[in-house]
């Protein structure tokens, strides 16, 4: 079914508000000296401006950014109006406004840029949850200890079996002259050091093997 068309108030009245809007943008930038293109190029900066600033803000919400844009815009856009209302002559537009007018174009850009390239606060639906902490491990079970045994049944160290009695160890030959150059060491360490020389002392004098100098040392004392 073909839809039929039916004027809007609210369309019509943001129609001819827009016109008279650019017409006085226009009309205050051809009377600061932006003749030709230039003159309708002012118009077109202001409401593109506000509308950037105005779609930010339906779309991300309130946000200091948009709304300090969309002021400039509106402050813009406003300031034409009653410039043009016959509060200024235009014949002869005062420095300010010139220099206003030319500095516009740097303005808009940075609020262009500003609105289109700045990071938007994330929607509450698009966060990314953050993952529970896990939780912490359970206690371990007690472990029951060992039962002590019944002192009655435990065997009496008088029933156990005897363990075989360990061997000595075989007596280590050592030669006589041996011994006898080991006297003479002996002697010659205590009478420098005025000390009995110990078995490290032996060993590294004598050089022989540790259980050696251990057999000759107990064959001294």
């Amino acid at each position: 079914m073909t839809r039929s068309i039916r004027p809007d108030a609210v369309l019509v009245q943001a129609v001819i508000a827009g016109a008279l809007s650019f017409a006085h943008l226009h009309d205050l930038a051809a009377a600061a000296g932006q003749d030709g293109w230039k003159a309708w190029a002012y118009p077109i900066s202001v409401d593109l401006l506000l509308v950037a600033a105005w779609r930010r803000l339906r779309a991300d919400g309130p946000s200091r950014l948009a709304w300090c844009w969309f002021l400039v815009a509106l402050v813009a856009s406003l300031g034409a109006n009653i410039a043009t209302a016959g509060f200024l002559d235009l014949d002869q537009p005062p420095a300010l406004l010139r220099l206003g007018i030319a500095g516009w174009p740097a303005v808009a850009f940075l609020g262009g840029t500003l609105l289109a390239h700045s990071p938007s606060p994330t929607p509450a639906g698009d966060r990314v949850p953050v993952p529970p902490a896990p939780a912490a491990p359970a206690p371990a079970p007690d472990i029951e200890s060992e039962p002590i045994p019944d002192p009655e049944q435990v065997p009496a160290a008088s029933d156990a079996p005897a363990l075989p009695a360990a061997e000595p160890a075989p007596a280590v030959p050592v030669p006589a002259a041996l011994v006898d150059h080991a006297r003479k060491v002996a002697a010659d360490h205590q009478s420098r050091t005025g000390t009995r020389i110990d078995p490290d002392t032996l060993r590294a004098r004598l050089g022989v093997p540790p259980h050696l100098a251990d057999a000759i040392a107990a064959q001294l004392a």
